[in-house]
C-alpha cells in the first residue's frame, strides 16, 4: 500500500516523496546489510581495550638514591624557604646547595598541623594528631610531659593515651612511635624530637633537652637521631632571630655528624593556624643535588611529611612496618637549578603561590555560584515568555536584544572555570592584590572566549554554543594534563599542595569540567551521525577521557577513571535513543566492569610501593584494613558537602535542569527528543561526576564543577528550542552538520 501511494504521490509531502522514490523497492522494510553493521561494535571493543592498556602502563619506579649507616633528622617547626639566606643562614644554605631539595607538605590528621602534630606524624609515618587544649589562632608550643627515671632516656607520659586517641578516634589508623619501633635505638634532642622518637609505650631510648657542646658521640650512639632546632614563627626581626638560632644548631650538627650519614632537614609543621609549604633537604651519599619527590606526590620537588619515615628506613636498609606507614620512599629527580634562589624563591616560590591560591579560590567559586544562581533566576521569566502559547492571549515573546544578552551571559558563565585555569598561567599571585588581578585576568579570558564563540560562523546552529563551550572546557583541561597539570597545581581552579590531597594530575574541579565537556561535546558530535555510529563517537571520546584521567602520566586518578568508565558506558548505551532498558544497562555494566576489573587486577598485582590509589584501596579491603579508608572518605564527603561553594553550583544546576525538564515552560524534554545523543551525554556526566565525587571523598564538588561548565549552555539550548518550537523538524537522518540546523531569524522575537 505504501509503495502504491509513493507511485501516485497521494497525501505525501514532496520532499518525503522524493526521498522514498530514491529508495529501491526491495530495500523497503529490509534489514540492514550485515557486511558493515558489525564495524561500530568492533571499534567499541578496540577502544575499550586501548583504554585498559593506557591505564595499565605505569612509570618505572626509581630506587632509593643511596644508603647510610646513620640518619639524622633536624626539624624546625615553621621553617620555610623564604627564611633561608646565604648570609644570615649559611648552614641551611650550604646544605640546600649540596643536597636534594623540595617543598614539604606537612599535612597531618588535623586541618592545620601544629608542631606537636608534625613531630608525632613524623614518628608515626602516618597522619597523626596530638591532643589540643585551645582553639586559638596560634599553635601551642611543644611541651610533652617527660620523666627521666634513669638519666639516659625519657618517658613521654601521655604517649599511651595519644596512641589510643589516634587509633580509636581518628580515621587514619596511625600508630605513633612506629618509626622508633622499626630501629634498634633512637636519640632525641629537644621536646619535639622526643615526641617523634618515643615508642608506642612512651620510651625514648636516649634523650637530651639541649644539644651538648660536643654532640659527636651522641649522634653516633644510635642509627637514628632527631634534633629539634626550635620553632620558627611570627615575622620580622623576631622570626629572623629564631631562624638564625636554628641555623647555628644545624651547623653544630653538621660538624659532628658521623661518616656515611644522611641528614634530613625539615620544617616539620606550621606554627600558625594557616597551612604553608616548608623546607625539605636531604644531604648525604646519593642525595647530592636534584629535586626530592615520592610516589605519594608524583610531582618533582614535592614531598610529604609522611614520606620521611619510609625514606629513613629505606636509607638504613630496614623494612617498613607492614600496614602502618602511609607515605612512600623519597627519590631524587634531576633538573634542579644549581642556585637555590632560582630553584625555590622568586617566581618559583610555590609556598607564596599556594598561600594566595587558598585565599582567592574561595572568593572565586563563591562569586561564580552567586552569579550563576542569579543568572538562572533571571532566565526563568525569559523562558516562560519564550514558550509558545495557544490562542491570542499568550504573553509576547522576549525582545530579541534580551535574548542576545542572555545567550552571551550564559556562554560567559560556562567559560568561567576554563578561563580561571588559563589565568593560572600568569603570575597573578605575586601582586599585592592577587584577588583583583586574578579576577581581571579571568574576566579577560572569559570575554575572549565568549567573543570567539559568538563570532563563529556556526553560532546560530542550535547546539553550537553548547558543543563549542564544552569542547573548549575539555581542551583546556586536557592540554593542561598533557603538559604536566601545571595550571592546576596551586591554581585557583585546581588544588593546593598545602592541603595535601593531590600534587599532580587532575583535581576534582578539573575532573568535573573535563568529563562534562568531553561527553557533552561527544553527544553534540554524535548527533550529526547516523544511529549505529553514535556509540562509537561516545566510546571514542570516553576512551580518551578514561586514559587522560587514569593514566599515571596524565590525570593520575584511577578512582576517577573508574567513575568516568561507568559514565561513558551509560552514555554509549542510550546514545542511539530510547530509554536505558535492562538489556542496555546489562551491556553497559559488563563493559564498564571489564575495563574496571582489568585495571584493578593489574594494579593490585603490582608491588605495594608501585600501586595506585585504586590498588591500595583494594589491597586494604582484601586484608581487612580498608575500614579507615572508607571512614576517611565518608568524613571528607560530609565536610566538603557543607563547606564547598561548588555544592551550591551543583544544587543550582540540578534545580535549573529540573525546571527545564518538568515545568510547562521548560523545553528540555524537547531538546532530548530532538537530540537523543545529548540526553545520553547528560546521563553519562551525571553518573561519572556523582560516582567520582563519592569515591574520592569530594561529595558534590565534581558534579558542581561539571554543572558550572555545561548547565548555562544547556539552558541556552533550551531557550533556543523554545523560541523555535514551531519550526519544521527535519526527518530522522537528515542533518546540517555539527551544531544542528540554523535558527531562522525571520521570526518575530520581540513583543
Amino acid at each position: 500500500m505504501l509503495l502504491e501511494r509513493v507511485r501516485r504521490g497521494d497525501g505525501l509531502r514532496p520532499r518525503f516523496l522524493d526521498r522514498l522514490r530514491r529508495v529501491p523497492p526491495s530495500s523497503v522494510g529490509a534489514p540492514r546489510s550485515g557486511r558493515r553493521a558489525w564495524v561500530p561494535y568492533v571499534l567499541v571493543v578496540l577502544i575499550a581495550v586501548a583504554s585498559l592498556l593506557g591505564l595499565a602502563i605505569r612509570p618505572s619506579t626509581t630506587a632509593t638514591p643511596g644508603s647510610a649507616d646513620y640518619v639524622i633528622v633536624a626539624g624546625a617547626a615553621g621553617l620555610r624557604w623564604d627564611d633561608l639566606d646565604p648570609q644570615r643562614t649559611p648552614a641551611l644554605w650550604q646544605e640546600a646547595t649540596r643536597g636534594s631539595v623540595g617543598w614539604l607538605s606537612v599535612r597531618s590528621a588535623m586541618k592545620v598541623t601544629c608542631p606537636s602534630d608534625g613531630w608525632l606524624t613524623l614518628g608515626a609515618g602516618n597522619y597523626a594528631a596530638w591532643p589540643r587544649r585551645t582553639a586559638s589562632s596560634q599553635c601551642e608550643p611543644v611541651s610533652p610531659s617527660l620523666t627521666r627515671p634513669d638519666g639516659i632516656g625519657a618517658n613521654v607520659t601521655d604517649q599511651r593515651a595519644v596512641v589510643q586517641n589516634n587509633q580509636d578516634r581518628l580515621p587514619y589508623g596511625a600508630t605513633p612511635g612506629a618509626l622508633a619501633e622499626s630501629v634498634r635505638c633512637t636519640v632525641a634532642v629537644g621536646p619535639g624530637a622526643a615526641i617523634a622518637a618515643a615508642r608506642p609505650f612512651g620510651r625514648v631510648d636516649t634523650y637530651q633537652p639541649e644539644l651538648p657542646a660536643d654532640p659527636g658521640k651522641l649522634l653516633s650512639d644510635c642509627v637514628l637521631s632527631f634534633v629539634d632546632l626550635g620553632p620558627v614563627s611570627g615575622s620580622g626581626t623576631a622570626r629572623q632571630a629564631q631562624v638564625e638560632r636554628a641555623d647555628a644548631l644545624l651547623a653544630r650538627v653538621v660538624a659532628a655528624r658521623p661518616e656515611r650519614s644522611l641528614l634530613l632537614v625539615a620544617g616539620v609543621s606550621d606554627t600558625e593556624r594557616s597551612g604553608r609549604l616548608h623546607v625539605a633537604i636531604a644531604e648525604g651519599e646519593g642525595w647530592n643535588g636534584g629535586w626530592l619527590t615520592s610516589a605519594g606526590t608524583g610531582r618533582d620537588g614535592y614531598l610529604q611529611l609522611i614520606d620521611l619515615a619510609p625514606t629513613i628506613l629505606s636509607a638504613l636498609g630496614r623494612p617498613a612496618p607492614e600496614k602502618l606507614f602511609a607515605g612512600r620512599t623519597a627519590t631524587v629527580v634531576e633538573g634542579r637549578p644549581a642556585d637555590i634562589t632560582d630553584a625555590m624563591l622568586g617566581v618559583h616560590n610555590a609556598d607564596l603561590r599556594a598561600k594566595a591560591q587558598n585565599a582567592v579560590a574561595g572568593i572565586f567559586f563563591t562569586v561564580l555560584a552567586i552569579v550563576q544562581v542569579l543568572l538562572f533566576l533571571l532566565l526563568v521569566p525569559v523562558m516562560v515568555r519564550a514558550r509558545r502559547h495557544a490562542g491570542p492571549r499568550g504573553p509576547a515573546l522576549p525582545p530579541k536584544r534580551l535574548v542576545v544578552v542572555a545567550e552571551i551571559a550564559l556562554i560567559a558563565a560556562a567559560l568561567a572555570i576554563p578561563a580561571a585555569l588559563l589565568a593560572d598561567a600568569t603570575p597573578w599571585w605575586r601582586n599585592p592584590h592577587p584577588a583583583w588581578v586574578f579576577g581581571t585576568v579571568t574576566g579577560l579570558f572569559t570575554l575572549i572566549g565568549t567573543a570567539v564563540l559568538r563570532l563563529s560562523p556556526r553560532y546560530h546552529r542550535t547546539l553550537w554554543p553548547l558543543g563549542a563551550a564544552a569542547g573548549v572546557a575539555a581542551v583546556v583541561v586536557g592540554l593542561d594534563l598533557i603538559t604536566g597539570a601545571r595550571l592546576q597545581l596551586n591554581g585557583v581552579a585546581g588544588y593546593s599542595a598545602t592541603q595535601g590531597g593531590r600534587y599532580a594530575g587532575v583535581g576534582v574541579v578539573g575532573l568535573g569540567v573535563f568529563v562534562a565537556g568531553l561527553l557533552v561535546a561527544a553527544g553534540c558530535l554524535a548527533q550529526w551521525l547516523s544511529k549505529p555510529w553514535r556509540p562509537v563517537i561516545v566510546v571514542l571520546f570516553g576512551g580518551v577521557g578514561v586514559v587522560m584521567v587514569g593514566s599515571p602520566y596524565l590525570g593520575a586518578d584511577p578512582v576517577g577513571a573508574v567513575a568516568v568508565t561507568a559514565g561513558v558506558c551509560v552514555a554509549a548505551a542510550i546514545s542511539r535513543g530510547g530509554w536505558l532498558t535492562f538489556a542496555r544497562f546489562a551491556w553497559a555494566a559488563v563493559a564498564g566492569a571489564a575495563v574496571t576489573i582489568g585495571f584493578a587486577v593489574v594494579d593490585v598485582n603490582r608491588p605495594a610501593a608501585d600501586q595506585g590509589s585504586l590498588g591500595r584501596l583494594l589491597s586494604e579491603l582484601a586484608n581487612g584494613t580498608g575500614g579507615p579508608a572508607m571512614q576517611r572518605a565518608a568524613a571528607a564527603n560530609g565536610q566538603t558537602l557543607l563547606n564547598s561553594p561548588l555544592t551550591i553550583l551543583a544544587l543550582a544546576g540540578v534545580l535549573m535542569l529540573a525546571f527545564c525538564h518538568f515545568s510547562p515552560w521548560g523545553g528540555l524534554n524537547r531538546v532530548f527528543g530532538l537530540h537523543p545523543a545529548l540526553r545520553a551525554a547528560g546521563a553519562g556526566v551525571t553518573v561519572a561526576t556523582l560516582a567520582a565525587g563519592v569515591l574520592s571523598g569530594s561529595a558534590l564538588t565534581v558534579a558542581g564543577a561539571a554543572a558550572a561548565a555545561v548547565v548555562p549552555t544547556v539552558a541556552l539550548t533550551v531557550l533556543r528550542v523554545l523560541l523555535h518550537a514551531a519550526d519544521r523538524t527535519r526527518p530522522e537522518g537528515e542533518t546540517d552538520g555539527p551544531g544542528g540546523p540554523a535558527l531562522r531569524d525571520d521570526r518575530a522575537m520581540s513583543g
